[in-house]
């Protein structure tokens, strides 16, 4: 079974035992779908508050986009951007823990130092081999996703010409995290403090994004918290809408995702709309029977 508590940087913990809700907060100009909507200090507080009015347990900021094409941002410029909102966070908002979003180990060590509690790394570890190393070094929470390629390298998952090729998609990922959690653990990584994403949206089609979702207790099984990142995704419009759309069009969508991968066992949803997926979160939790609302 997996833990039910997630261990962080700085003595910090996140209980685990109902779903919980990482906003995301990105300080970028081309992210897919925000990209430069919170580019100034102020905006990027602003939104940060507002995100944890809503619902949010964790704000993760991100300064380097991992959208299918982006370019490399230089490990400076990511410090530029996210340093100040980091530490901003942590005077306005000293209760919620903060995850920065990065595969680059001179940024998480910055990013930890200024406040952060949490890495979640989209290479699992593999694009630098410092960062597992850092991760227990420092105690942060640690996610590691699974990626085909790197994102320079990728397509939307509506775009591909042909399917990635899997021999099973849910085994294929299942057996990657597990190795990495090995490697993490090796490297003196708590386990406790791992969580697992299994990267929807990237490198994998879109039924082989639905396979995942379906297939979550096999994921679930490798005793680690899974992780929920389908917030308006190419493969969620192309589901709900049944065409090309835009990322503002699947909310509704990405709401179901979250709704259905929570009964499925995922714990953590990283989601860009706040307050709806709290209040479907919240159905989840009264129809299991784990909490109502206080009245």
């Amino acid at each position: 079974m997996p833990h039910t508590t997630w261990q962080l940087a700085h003595g910090r913990t996140l209980d685990l035992t109902e779903p919980r809700i990482v906003a995301i907060l990105n300080i970028t100009p081309d992210s897919f779908s925000d990209g430069g909507d919170y580019n100034t200090l102020a905006l990027a507080i602003e939104r940060a508050k507002r995100c944890v009015a809503e619902g949010a347990d964790v704000l993760e900021v991100g300064g380097e986009s991992t959208r299918p094409g982006a370019e490399r941002i230089a490990v400076e410029e990511q410090l530029e951007r996210v340093l100040p909102v980091i530490e901003g966070i942590r005077e306005a908002l000293p209760g919620i823990p903060i995850s920065v979003d990065t595969t680059r180990s001179a940024v998480a060590r910055h990013a930890v130092e200024a406040g952060a509690h949490i890495i979640n790394d989209v290479s699992a570890g593999e694009e630098d081999d410092a960062m597992l190393a850092l991760a227990a070094e420092t105690g942060a929470g640690l996610v590691l996703m699974h990626r085909l390629r790197p994102p320079g390298e990728d397509s939307f998952s509506d775009r591909y010409a042909g399917e990635p090729e899997y021999a099973d998609v849910v085994l294929d990922v299942r057996t990657y995290l597990e190795d990495r959690l090995r490697l993490a653990m090796n490297a003196g990584v708590r386990e406790d403090a791992v969580v697992l994403d299994p990267g929807l949206g990237f490198g994998k089609s879109v039924e082989q994004n639905l396979d995942l979702i379906r297939r979550t207790p096999e994921l679930c099984s490798i005793g680690r918290a899974v992780m929920s990142a389908a917030s308006r995704k190419s493969f969620v419009g192309r589901v709900g809408l049944g065409r090309d759309s835009e990322p503002s069009e699947r909310l509704g969508g990405s709401v179901a995702v979250t709704v259905l991968h929570a009964l499925a066992g995922a714990k953590l949803f990283r989601v860009h709309d706040v307050s709806a997926h709290a209040q479907a979160l919240r159905w989840v939790a009264a129809i299991r029977g784990n909490r109502l609302p206080e009245i």
